[in-house]
């Protein structure tokens, strides 16, 4: 997996700054009524998606980046927050309730995206949900940045598609497609 070290940690020390307290309760809100008790962000960056999860939740994040790990420790020591990459991730088959992702997929190229997939695939024992900028096409942003179909990702697992919509400006201003997916039995 590609990863500019430098690139990440000038966005971790920026990533307060794109703290989105609606798509924060939002994640919160959907988890509970979705009667979870373990969540996973991968690509969580220094965990402000997960600050609102109270204590009797089970919370966990990935990401690569140290600095943004360390901040998220610091901020929230009660979860864990574990250096790892979503082509492998550091967890048990069916071992998390609930994964999402929040415009980190768009990041990734299609081969890291594609593992991705399967590691998501592997580790849920519920549901998935990915909340990526989204285009058919897929069509590229800027040199790091793609946008995202993850429907079409999902075509070869077994999945039920419970929603694949827009999400309203008010929770997430940029055009983020919320895709929420639940896990059948093998």
């Amino acid at each position: 997996m590609d990863y500019d070290k430098e690139y990440w940690d000038n966005y971790a020390k920026e990533n307060e700054s794109r703290y989105n307290e609606e798509f924060a309760k939002f994640i919160r809100d959907l988890t509970t009524s979705l009667r979870c008790t373990s969540v996973l962000e991968i690509g969580c960056g220094t965990g402000v998606d997960l600050r609102l999860f109270p204590d009797t939740f089970e919370v966990h994040g990935v990401d690569l980046n140290d600095l943004a790990l360390d901040f998220a420790k610091k901020k929230s020591p009660e979860f864990d927050f574990k250096k790892g990459s979503i082509t492998e991730l550091p967890f048990s088959d069916s071992a998390i309730d609930i994964i999402f992702t929040h415009k980190f997929l768009n990041c990734l190229s299609d081969e890291d995206l594609e593992k991705g997939v399967s590691e998501m695939y592997r580790v849920a024992r519920r549901y998935i949900v990915n909340c990526e900028v989204f285009d058919e096409s897929e069509s590229k942003i800027d040199d790091v940045f793609r946008r995202r179909n993850m429907l079409n990702r999902w075509s070869n697992c077994k999945v039920k598609i419970i929603s694949d919509v827009d999400m309203h400006e008010d929770i997430e201003p940029e055009k983020i497609r919320f895709t929420l997916l639940k896990k059948l039995d093998e």
